[in-house]
């Protein structure tokens, strides 16, 4: 059955087809090329792939198990990718950097210590950082069943939640992508605001360097 109203093109389009096409697994397929790749937004993909399942395209149970494996093997790719380059090259590539010290990618990885299971949950559910956080479990090679374990429960939720959506609004479905699309820019906005704070900072410590004391 094919999808009524649905997009003729753009990322829109493409995801229809392949849900259109391949059912669960081509909404499954989606998802993980959309971790894999950030610009292929989920708040389009998932909203699109319940739309369908209230369409009789594909069960909703379908929908959620199939763009949950989705999720879960694109974060795994980069699960892996994190953990073959390693710390030693994170530390190498570290250390060429502007306006960064080693006590920083220290104190970093003291903190995903402590915070690495929240941050790998939470951060299932936080747009941009969905994908990005993958990377750095890998690196610090948080044991591969944990990692799935926090994945599948965090990208349920993240899933599930666009999912219904879209199954609920019908053919309005297009509604959620604006509202998930603003979170997004203000995330960004957060990271990007993060940044100018810290190499204000570093610009400023060096400027004016502290004096020494003298005895």
């Amino acid at each position: 059955m094919a999808l009524p109203q649905e997009p003729a093109d753009g990322i829109a389009g493409w995801a229809a087809d392949l849900v259109d096409t391949m059912g669960g697994p081509g909404a499954g397929l989606a998802i993980a090329l959309e971790n894999l790749f950030p610009p292929l937004p989920s708040e389009v993909i998932l909203p699109l792939t319940g739309f369908a399942a209230g369409q009789g395209v594909l069960t909703l149970a379908s929908a959620l198990f199939w763009t949950t494996l989705g999720s879960v093997a694109g974060a795994v790719v980069l699960y892996w990718i994190g953990m073959l380059f390693g710390r030693e090259r994170m530390r190498a590539i570290w250390a060429k950097l502007p306006l960064v010290k080693a006590s920083d990618l220290e104190r970093t990885e003291r903190w995903f210590e402590r915070h690495g299971t929240k941050a790998v949950f939470f951060g299932r559910m936080v747009p941009i950082f969905r994908s990005l956080i993958s990377v750095p479990a890998g690196v610090e090679r948080m044991p591969l069943p944990l990692f799935v374990t926090l994945t599948t429960l965090g990208s349920l939720i993240w899933n599930s939640v666009l999912v219904m959506a879209g199954y609920w609004l019908g053919d309005q479905w297009e509604a959620v992508e604006t509202y998930v699309g603003v979170l997004s820019k203000g995330v960004l906005v957060l990271v990007v605001a993060a940044l100018l704070a810290y190499v204000a900072v570093r610009l400023r410590g060096r400027n004016h360097p502290r004096h020494r004391r003298t005895s």
